[in-house]
């Protein structure tokens, strides 16, 4: 348990490092921005309580806003990723989530890649909607959404494939 708090504070320390000193400098063609912290929410231990991932994905998403100075989007679009959380998790990995047995470094790509594609997906709709705030411009929404949506889950499978390579 001990190690766990710590690797999940590592964890937290490091994707609100990278996010906000790196990350948040990338705004590729003018709406191509990644948002890497929700790494984070997607790899929070399966067996943890609702309360706590809610929690804690509040918790990554105020500390991004903060440094962002966005005004709760982030937080806002954190916690509905992480209500949605167990959902998503039964319908990427079905029957073994249902029973606690998934391991996520020994699952198919597939469920992994489906697992974390719905979740960034819902994400950064929710943090585009907020932060534009206006239905009229749809399109850009929607656009925001897609390429932002399509740089994070590149750089997340890419970077939870480079770790699994050294388990």
């Amino acid at each position: 348990m001990n190690s766990l708090l710590i690797s999940n504070s590592v964890r937290f320390i490091l994707l609100v490092l990278v996010q906000v000193l790196i990350l948040n400098n990338i705004n590729f063609l003018g709406f191509i921005n990644p948002y890497f912290y929700v790494l984070f929410i997607l790899l929070l231990p399966l067996n943890m309580s609702q309360y706590k991932v809610l929690f804690l994905s509040f918790l990554i998403g105020l500390c991004i806003d903060f440094f962002e100075d966005s005004g709760g989007i982030n937080a806002a679009a954190s916690v509905f990723i992480a209500f949605l959380r167990p959902s998503i998790l039964k319908f990427s990995f079905g029957i073994s989530y249902e029973h606690q047995t998934i391991r996520y470094y020994q699952t198919p790509v597939t469920q992994r890649f489906t697992y974390i594609s719905i979740l960034v997906l819902i994400h950064h709709f929710i943090l585009f909607s907020l932060e534009i705030f206006n239905y009229s411009y749809i399109i850009l929404i929607l656009k925001k959404t897609l390429f932002s949506s399509i740089f994070t889950i590149l750089l997340i499978v890419l970077i939870t494939t480079l770790f699994q390579k050294r388990r």
